[in-house]
């Protein structure tokens, strides 16, 4: 656990790597994730709400109380059993993607592929129809990297449409509700309580981006750790039993999320042996965390099969990822129907020309064409 300035001001971010310190820092109520409930020093960064202040009103950026009330909402609408009831549909939408390629004997597996089926899974589920998809890819290639250079107005607009396009969608699902997520959200009440526009808006947007992105990124980095790992790789297509244990050693070696939200100390306290002032911001390296060598054997090696895979991909406590049981389920049907149906799929570009899209929280593929 390291301490680096924040531009010419003296140390005040922490770089937290090992694993036990990770879990600590995401499941102590002492790190918060909204800075605004505490007094900043003056030689603090200022936080990004980020996604372009869409999220601002997201149960990611807030802690308890407000968390609890905004994710005992969003559960009810986001159930195992929902979830589970989710994979004949998840199955069709594979199978038609392969459908489409099979013959052809080539594919871009992130953007034929590992993009498409969660953008088209969530989309489902939330109720949004194909014309707006494209708006969402646009609007999330923004804040994942792959605009990364684009102009601050542009931004600025973009964002705008996006965030009226949902505003217009939400409107039709309070007007004319159907059986979908959207609509389930803007009827439900708790206690009398419910998601006010801002809430229910954020809680959209944050559905939408991290119902595909992340996905789509494990599916293509997953891919391409087995195309790195040949020996692993025929073990797997030997064994398809074993996709759900290498879905989590997936995330574990290489996953999609590379740091969750910076958490903000509430109040002075040690952390692995370093003194935190009141205020800090704490940044957990998740990639780093899954590689702490005081915890997993040989953590530089890729094993399908590893038991105790104790990674931390998914975050942990209260703000642990709402969607990773669907993300697990689509990484299941996803890598075990690409692999029965082009068990001979190869990367067909040299390694050295992959090329990744992110940031400091997400990263993944931009193109991966395959061979079959």
């Amino acid at each position: 656990m390291v301490a680096v300035p924040f531009g010419s001001e003296g140390p005040s971010v922490w770089i937290v790597t090992r694993l036990e310190e990770a879990v600590q820092v995401l499941k102590n109520q002492l790190f918060t994730v909204d800075p605004s409930t505490i007094s900043r020093r003056d030689d603090q960064p200022s936080p990004s709400r980020g996604l372009g202040g869409l999220l601002g009103q997201s149960m990611i950026a807030v802690d308890e109380p407000d968390h609890r009330r905004l994710r005992s909402l969003v559960s009810k609408a986001f159930t195992p059993k929902y979830i589970q009831s989710l994979r004949p549909r998840i199955q069709r939408i594979a199978d038609e993607l392969v459908d489409r390629v099979q013959d052809q004997g080539r594919l871009d597996l992130v953007n034929g592929y590992a993009f498409p089926l969660p953008i088209n899974v969530i989309s489902n589920m939330l109720g949004v129809p194909s014309e707006g998809q494209a708006l969402i890819r646009e609007w999330s290639e923004l804040f994942s990297g792959g605009a990364a250079r684009q102009e601050e107005t542009s931004r600025i607009v973009l964002t705008r449409t996006f965030a009226e396009y949902l505003v217009q969608l939400i409107a039709e699902k309070r007007a004319h509700p159907q059986d979908d997520l959207i609509s389930q959200l803007v009827q439900i009440e708790e206690a009398g309580d419910r998601l006010d526009e801002d809430e229910l808006l954020s809680m959209i947007a944050l559905l939408i981006f991290a119902g595909h992105e992340t996905t789509s990124n494990l599916i293509g980095n997953g891919m391409l750790m087995l195309f790195d790992s040949p020996t692993q790789f025929q073990r797997l297509k030997a064994d398809l039993s074993l996709v759900p244990t290498a879905v989590e050693e997936f995330l574990r070696y290489n996953g999609p999320a590379l740091s969750p939200a910076p958490r903000y100390a509430t109040e002075e306290v040690t952390l692995g042996g370093q003194h935190i002032q009141k205020g800090d911001m704490v940044l957990t390296m998740l990639g780093s965390a899954n590689h702490d060598e005081s915890q997993f054997t040989q953590p530089e090696e890729l094993d399908i099969a590893r038991s105790l895979n104790r990674h931390v991909a998914f975050g942990q406590g209260i703000h642990v990822c709402l969607g990773a049981p669907l993300a697990r389920l689509e990484g299941d049907i996803a890598f075990t129907t690409l692999l029965r149906r082009l068990p001979q799929v190869r990367l067909a570009i040299p390694r050295n020309a992959v090329k990744w899209r992110g940031n400091f929280t997400l990263h993944g593929i931009s193109s991966l064409p395959v061979a079959f």
